[in-house]
């Protein structure tokens, strides 16, 4: 008796669902794109807010800003003598620029999401579970690295290791023993600003797609529901 009179409450609700989903060629081209545009404008401010506060960066495993790999062996060897301090003072100015620098990403990410286009919209909604973290990446790295750079440059010239840092790292590059991508120091803290900021943004990308019904907004819900 109990398995009929769960089926007979159950049955409506699933009617229901049903009768709500609906396939991403069903939506109209304005309702894809301001559902998507939506989303895309939720991810990008909740990923900007938490790493543009006071460790934002520094505090978050997932993000923070290490010494490269290829200058681990010369952290150990300043800890090694005593310089724990300096090292963990690099770390924590990388981390402090990144902080700083993030915010400037919000407005460039709005304005990509308002030049979207429609293909790009259809383009993101039957992509992969990273499309719409890819077409930030594609549509607004190089601006989004021109706001960072001087940022970050401001930040760390207040710190002499910095320039020890790129010092050393010049060296080593000339050598093989370091990337030249990470021979600079502002270049690559800006380019791992950028990293854990799409990292954030993919996250949150991820969860609507995954619960879309969990979604606050309607028009979020429609358009992620779709498939």
């Amino acid at each position: 008796m109990l398995p009929y009179r769960l089926t007979a409450l159950c049955l409506p609700l699933l009617l229901s669902l049903s009768a709500q989903a609906i396939s991403l060629d069903q939506l109209t081209g304005k309702d894809a794109s301001a559902g998507l545009k939506e989303a895309l404008t939720v991810a990008a401010n909740s990923a900007v807010s938490q790493l543009g506060q006071s460790d934002g960066f520094l505090g978050n495993q997932q993000v923070k800003i290490p010494l490269p790999d290829s200058l681990k062996k010369a952290e150990k060897m300043l800890r090694k003598f005593g310089m724990g301090a300096q090292a963990d003072e690099l770390i924590t100015t990388m981390n402090r620029a990144a902080e700083g620098a993030v915010v400037e990403a919000k407005p460039i990410l709005v304005n990509s999401i308002k030049q979207m286009s429609w293909q790009d919209a259809k383009g993101i909604l039957s992509g992969g579970e990273s499309a719409a973290t890819d077409y930030f990446r594609r549509t607004s790295s190089q601006a989004i690295a021109a706001k960072f750079l001087p940022i970050v440059k401001k930040s760390t010239a207040k710190l002499q290791l910095a320039d020890k840092y790129n010092a050393y790292a010049g060296q080593a590059a000339q050598f093989g023993l370091i990337k030249a991508e990470d021979a600079n120091l502002d270049d690559y803290v800006t380019r791992k600003a950028m990293d854990g900021l799409f990292l954030m943004i993919a996250d949150k990308e991820k969860a609507i797609r995954a619960d879309p019904m969990g979604q606050a907004s309607k028009l979020l819900q429609k358009v992620f529901s779709a498939n």
